[in-house]
């Protein structure tokens, strides 16, 4: 090739734009929904030297390899196990008691992949202090196995107090298992890895950039945060490991996140699902551990794991069954409201039915495009009749749901569509009347501190914000 041939350029430009043209048909065949893909086929046809580079970085929504590695990791899972049922206690414990609230989610029993099991004893952790020192006593108290994953850790006074902690566990003999998103935790340092490995922990990344097609993908990302300590004690909800989740770093301290602590057969269900990742990251199995017995009474619970490799919007579809099922309220917790058409639509149709619709949003942006995209959406949303709030205090990141007096939600997964379709998250539904009620109370708590939204504020929104507000929507099935 001539490179100073006057034909060159137009050669090396109808190149580019034969790339967009292939792009554009790749998004068409692949993005999951109608916004997305013409969100990412527009640029790409008609500018393909802006587009090109972010499509390959980020236009991937289906996560074939993982898929495959997951039924690997389930035929292996089987077999270590022998002759136990993984999923146990089967005929004891699934739907061990009769109840209305769980049959009015009518679709959860295919939507989830994990039976919904009774017979569990849940404790709601408000805020940092309360998980992490659950967290650590538990680890204290560890005999066989520690298996930990987190969206993020950082190297830190917090995630050195972890790493302190589970190289005694691993000095004394224990298993200690740690994954970690390799892209929310791009700042955890090398030393910090090497430090617990030459300890005996096993630690790793997850990497959805594995395998030649994965190669530049940064668009899934391993949202879920779970401990289980020797098969018996479970750990789920929103917080990581930094310091800004014990509320330390201004300007969004206090930090105001929620985890659950669960003790029953659930917990098989939670190591299922780490195992999966684990295995997706090393190719080989985590210790499994079934105990012997369980609570005689307890909670339903039903883990809900979702992600990319799902044959469908799991994320999504929860939330539209959930909102669906309501006939008093549904109160929702997220640090980000960017819903799909579904979820949207649910939500209208729940006000038209007279259900007490309130969602609760931050009033201080960590990220300042998806804040502004979030605020269209709820000045949209108060215009239907939902009651949005923002809670002032500080940075608001749990993510829960309250429908009726017996079901919640508490997890990893936002009211977005990087949760509905590109995260690989975790919520674990409870469906409960006692623990509902100690929910609501601290749903009511934070109501408290919070500023509900009214019309007029739209009207006083500045011309200019309300553009960008418009713009940041336009790429909103992107974010």
């Amino acid at each position: 090739m001539d490179y100073h041939s006057p034909h060159f350029f137009g050669y090396l430009i109808a190149f580019i734009h034969l790339l967009g043209l292939i792009g554009a048909i790749h998004a068409l065949l692949t993005v999951r929904t109608a916004q997305g893909s013409i969100a990412w086929a527009m640029p790409l046809l008609f500018i393909p030297y802006v587009a090109l580079i972010p499509y390959l970085v980020f236009g991937r929504s289906s996560f074939d390899a993982y898929i495959k590695a997951r039924r690997q990791a389930n035929r292996e899972m089987h077999t270590a196990i022998g002759d136990l049922n993984w999923r146990p206690w089967i005929e004891e414990a699934v739907t061990a008691r009769r109840s209305n609230a769980y049959a009015s989610l009518r679709a959860m029993p295919k939507l989830g992949r994990m039976p919904c099991l009774a017979n569990n004893e849940v404790k709601l952790l408000i805020n940092g202090e309360a998980t992490f020192a659950a967290i650590f006593e538990a680890i204290r108290h560890a005999k066989k196995a520690i298996l930990i994953q987190f969206f993020i850790i950082h190297d830190d006074d917090l995630g050195r107090r972890l790493q302190t902690l589970l190289l005694e566990k691993a000095a004394e003999g224990v298993a200690v298992h740690v994954l970690y998103d390799g892209i929310g935790s791009h700042a955890l340092p090398n030393t910090y890895s090497a430090i617990l490995r030459d300890g005996g922990v096993q630690i790793k990344a997850f990497a959805t950039r594995s395998g030649w097609l994965n190669r530049f993908q940064v668009n899934f990302r391993n949202h879920r945060k779970i401990v289980v300590v020797d098969g018996l004690r479970g750990f789920v909800g929103g917080h990581n490991v930094g310091d800004e989740y014990l509320g330390k770093q201004p300007p969004l301290a206090p930090w105001r996140d929620t985890h659950v602590e669960v003790v029953g057969p659930v917990v098989a269900c939670l190591q299922e699902s780490f195992a999966e990742d684990w295995f997706w990251a090393t190719r080989q199995l985590p210790p499994l551990i079934l105990p012997d017995t369980y609570p005689e009474n307890g909670v339903l619970c039903q883990v809900l794991a979702t992600g990319p490799a799902d044959a469908q919007e799991t994320c999504s579809l929860f939330f539209v069954e959930a909102i669906h099922s309501a006939t008093e309220r549904v109160w929702i917790t997220s640090p980000y409201f960017i819903p799909d058409e579904a979820v949207f639509a649910a939500l209208r149709l729940a006000v038209m039915r007279g259900v007490d619709v309130r969602i609760l949003l931050p009033s201080r942006p960590d990220h300042y495009v998806v804040y502004a995209a979030s605020s269209l959406f709820a000045f949209e949303a108060v215009r239907a009749g939902v009651r949005i709030f923002r809670y002032e205090p500080g940075f608001l990141h749990q993510k829960v749901v309250l429908v009726d007096s017996e079901i919640t939600a508490i997890g990893s997964a936002n009211l977005d569509n990087r949760s509905f379709r590109l995260n690989f998250e975790l919520m674990l539904l409870t469906v409960d009347s006692d623990f509902a009620s100690e929910v609501e109370k601290m749903l009511n708590d934070d109501f408290a501190l919070a500023h509900e939204i009214a019309l007029e504020e739209r009207k006083q929104t500045h011309h200019l914000q309300q553009l960008g507000m418009r713009i940041a929507r336009l790429i909103s099935p992107i974010l």
